[in-house]
């Protein structure tokens, strides 16, 4: 017990001396080897779960999976669909999968995947990741938290926005025609990522507010004339949109 208090003293988030964390109603394995699920990924789930609605067995990716958290709500609240989780960290991998078998979830397949790496030439209805999106000189990675998370989970070069390109850049070859990708980015990244989403020749672009007000996710469609390119050609779309979208109310139970 002074062990756990005095490691509180010190900072250390209360869910990693715990071992878990809630998470759009599920109760989550944590480690040191994944991050804090935190409440505003919970409207990535929304988004991602509102586009896929109408689907009857959409196929769904989820990279950068860490504890599962999103892949599970997904797979949770959409029994029809199948699910491909992915993480370049084998403890990642195990915990999450971990996480499927204490819910019962059968329809996630998880694989060790750096983005795209291992994927072949597999196609998915919907594409949703939260990726590493702070800059690496963020003066908040010395507070808080984050302290304790891992950083290969949270920084990224170019100002925190490389792991968002290159995301955006190749999601065309892995998106049906009128697939979506769903991004998760920082408070002050969505007109920058909405660009990157305009230049890779996306439809219908918009970004999200989280319940703070705060940009947090971006969402386009992938037409017919970006299906399986892989070059850095632009193509010409319509104007991004920024706006609110009026989302289902969260359950909570």
């Amino acid at each position: 017990m002074n062990t756990l208090i005095q490691a509180r003293m010190q900072g250390t988030p209360i869910a990693y001396l715990t071992g878990w964390r809630e998470f759009y109603s599920m109760d989550l394995k944590v480690s040191r080897h994944v991050l804090i699920p935190r409440p505003e990924t919970e409207l990535l789930v929304e988004v991602a779960l509102n586009h896929i609605e109408a689907i009857p067995a959409p196929r769904i990716l989820d990279m950068g999976t860490g504890s599962g958290a999103i892949a599970l709500a997904i797979a949770g609240n959409a029994p029809n669909a199948h699910l491909v989780a992915t993480d370049i960290d084998d403890n990642a991998l195990a915990l999450a999968a971990e996480n499927a078998g204490i819910h019962h979830l059968t329809n996630i397949h998880f694989l060790n995947s750096d983005w795209y790496s291992s994927l072949a030439h597999e196609r998915f209805d919907l594409i949703a990741a939260n990726p590493p999106y702070i800059d690496p000189k963020d003066p908040h990675l010395q507070q808080g938290d984050v302290r304790f998370e891992p950083q290969h989970a949270l920084v990224s070069a170019d100002h925190g926005r490389a792991d968002l390109r290159k995301i955006i850049e190749h999601a065309p070859a892995y998106l049906e025609a009128n697939g979506w990708l769903a991004l998760e980015h920082g408070y002050d990244q969505g007109e920058v990522t909405r660009a990157v989403f305009k230049q890779r020749g996306f439809d219908r672009v918009e970004t999200i507010k989280d319940l703070n007000k705060c940009d947090r996710v971006t969402i386009g469609v992938c037409p017919d004339n970006t299906q399986g390119s892989n070059n850095n050609t632009p193509t010409k779309t319509p104007g991004a949109v920024h706006r609110s979208l009026e989302l289902k109310p969260y359950s909570r139970h």
